[in-house]
């Protein structure tokens, strides 16, 4: 299967106030606006995409509609962790985990928005030897 496109879909009982939360907070534009569906895009990267749907959409199979995202974690990797972390105290968030390095080669922070939703704000850097041996090859973070 060759998949030309991936991106999450957060299912919630309150599409615009999600999608006006990473709109604001983490740089995405609206694609496409319905009041049961928001696709967003990266102003920075068309390749990286969100939606947000109505939970009690008629499109979400009975088995799955009505539920709320739940256990999930987005990552986003950026350049300047450091400025995104200022911006975010800045904004009010939520800092569930404090900026700091990771040995497996992570500089980040926590967050979450509006639904509970984890979001990990993450710039690599060199990870410790302890890991690095871990890294096939080309997948080594070379960071800042």
């Amino acid at each position: 299967m060759k998949c030309s496109q991936y991106y999450p879909v957060l299912m919630t009982d309150n599409v615009a106030e999600t999608a006006k939360f990473y709109q604001d907070n983490l740089d995405f534009k609206p694609a496409f606006e319905a009041d049961w569906y928001v696709h967003l895009q990266s102003q920075q990267d068309e390749k990286v995409n969100l939606a947000i749907l109505d939970k009690g959409h008629e499109t979400i199979p009975a088995e799955g509609r009505g539920q709320n995202v739940a256990g999930m974690l987005l990552n986003f990797e950026i350049a300047d962790v450091d400025a995104a972390y200022e911006r975010a105290k800045a904004a009010g968030l939520p800092i569930l985990l404090a900026l700091r390095d990771e040995p497996f080669g992570q500089r980040h922070f926590i967050t979450r928005d509006p639904n509970g939703v984890l979001i990990d704000i993450i710039t690599p850097i060199p990870p410790s030897a302890e890991f690095l041996a871990q890294y096939s090859p080309e997948a080594v973070p070379e960071g800042r």
